[in-house]
């Protein structure tokens, strides 16, 4: 696979029901294609402390959140298989991702366990971000995220791209992708997470979809509604979420 490893665009999710889905992907024939690869795996691990402080931030709806993970495709990683450690930003609406691309191994030595890897010229910056973010919140594999995608372009904006995500699975256990994509399913998940991903304005045909069907923006996050669904059973995560809502009560009193 051939991928960029610097973007800058918008991201807007909206969540589907099968109907909505079938409607919509009746109408994108006309405007958009399919990429290659199908309907495929992504796996991903996220790392977060012992805290849950990346986690808890984005829960908390700030206007600047970040965000680490390893991300593999397929179901299951091989030591050379190729992999990326992406460092997302995310702020007023406008997403920033840098990444590095080398072997699974490499990246999931570094990441879990320190280990230093050799990181071209062209690679520093990036490097620099990642390891100061990772030591700065003492960063760790936290969980294993995995769906199913398929991904398509547009006819005459190449950068334009909708994806629909589905199956959302999840482990906090084995905590590496080398042991395959299983997960328990995410309880009362939609039936398509749509994520709109653009440089530039959204297609007016798509606009005007979205509206007939009331089709509206969403906050889901498959992370966030994973720990939601722990803190009923995870003393931990309960703790954590209480943090938030002692935060937000104090932001209130104070306003």
């Amino acid at each position: 696979m051939a991928y960029a490893n610097t973007f800058k665009r918008m991201e807007m999710k909206l969540l589907l029901d099968e109907e909505q889905y079938s409607k919509l992907r009746e109408k994108i024939d006309s405007y958009m294609t399919a990429d290659e690869y199908g309907v495929h795996t992504i796996m991903n691990i996220y790392f977060d402390n012992d805290n849950n402080d990346v986690i808890i931030s984005s829960l908390s709806k700030p206007v600047y959140k970040e965000k680490l993970r390893l991300r593999a495709y397929g179901n299951v990683a091989e030591d050379n298989d190729e992999a990326f450690l992406e460092i997302k930003k995310k702020y007023r609406g406008v997403v920033h991702k840098r990444r590095l691309e080398m072997t699974y191994k490499e990246l999931f030595d570094y990441a879990a366990g320190g280990i230093m890897p050799d990181i071209s010229e062209n690679q520093r910056q990036v490097f620099s971000e990642i390891e100061y973010f990772r030591k700065r919140l003492g960063l760790k594999p936290k969980i294993v995220i995995c769906y199913d995608r398929q991904a398509f372009f547009g006819n005459d904006d190449k950068e334009f791209r909708m994806t629909f995500d589905s199956n959302i699975r999840s482990r906090r256990t084995d905590v590496d992708l080398r042991k395959g994509d299983f997960g328990e399913l995410l309880n009362k998940q939609p039936y398509k997470i749509l994520e709109i991903k653009t440089t530039g304005a959204v297609p007016l045909w798509l606009v005007k979809f979205l509206s007939e069907n009331k089709i509206y923006a969403s906050t889901f996050s498959k992370y966030g509604n994973i720990f939601l669904n722990e803190v009923k059973t995870n003393k931990a995560c309960k703790k954590s979420l209480n943090k938030i809502q002692n935060r937000r009560e104090k932001e209130c009193f104070q306003a």
